[in-house]
């Protein structure tokens, strides 16, 4: 976020809140500078998205500072829906990668890895590789078989996304 203080603010008008946050009013950039000078403080820019833009009068030396301490609150005050929906989105996905020809023990093993994740609550992104791009659909074919295979553990977010080489699908816990 720019942060603008004093005489780096731009605009003609401002809106103007005080040393504790009271508000007091539109004024001009003017007299709001000179409000800033006769408190012994910073004009202090919080956003520049509505004109006039609001301001706000900070001790002398803390504008950065507040700034920086005001997106901190701004990031903390999020409802508690937003917050229950930011922590799964930063919540850790287990990847598997697999071949597109993968043998049936090492398939089993995989399987057995991605229901364990799953039972356990935790999401999985299934990751086939392909060696070239004739293989992309057997990559296909083994997604097509997890899915069949993880039915009952899991169920999926994203259908099965293919790319040159490979595909790929995330699964979440039932």
């Amino acid at each position: 976020m720019a942060v603008f203080i004093n005489e780096q603010i731009q605009a003609s008008e401002v809106v103007l809140s005080g040393l504790n946050g009271e508000p007091l009013g539109v004024l001009s950039r003017e007299e709001a500078l000179a409000m800033a000078r006769w408190y012994k403080a910073d004009l202090l820019c919080t956003s520049l998205m509505s004109s006039p833009p609001p301001c706000r009068l900070v001790a002398k030396g803390k504008g950065k500072a507040f700034a920086q301490g005001q997106k901190r609150t701004e990031n903390n005050s999020r409802p508690a829906a937003d917050k229950k929906s930011k922590g799964t989105a930063k919540e850790k996905v287990k990847e598997l990668r697999f071949t597109a020809h993968i043998e049936e023990h090492d398939y089993d093993t995989k399987l057995r890895q991605a229901d364990k994740h799953l039972r356990s609550g935790k999401p999985v992104q299934l990751v086939v590789r392909a060696s070239g791009a004739k293989e992309a659909a057997a990559a296909k074919a083994v997604l097509e078989r997890l899915l069949t295979d993880l039915k009952e553990s899991g169920t999926k977010e994203t259908g099965i996304q293919s790319s040159g080489k490979g595909a790929q699908v995330k699964l979440n816990p039932r």
